[in-house]
């Protein structure tokens, strides 16, 4: 069995974007859900000499439990690219989480 969603936002004023989805599947007595999400927020920059991009960013967890047949992974990446566009300068920031649980399915008898 394999269930998939996938959600697009985008704000009103087109200045923000949001993306998601969700998989899960069971395979062998294993369930696998895997969740990504992706948030963009572009902005106009009025004074190019005062540009400050935020740090990049990356945040990596990784939990196994062996008594419970669990395992968890998780990714976080946060960033900014600066763009041209038509004699405008702009700051996109976005921010990227993954998120893998894998977990054994309990079989009823």
């Amino acid at each position: 069995m394999r269930d998939l969603l996938f959600k697009a936002i985008t704000s009103s004023d087109k200045k923000r974007k949001a993306l998601s989805s969700s998989e899960t599947y069971d395979r062998q007595g294993v369930r696998n859900v895997i969740r990504r999400h992706l948030v963009c927020i572009a902005r106009e920059i009025k004074d190019a000499s005062s540009v400050e991009r935020p740090l990049p960013y990356m945040y990596v967890l990784r939990i196994i439990n062996h008594k419970e047949q669990k395992e968890k992974f998780f990714c976080r990446i946060k960033g900014s690219v600066l763009l041209f566009n038509s004699g405008k300068l702009f700051i996109v920031s976005f921010m990227h989480s993954l998120k893998i649980s894998i977990s054994a399915i309990a079989h009823c008898v």
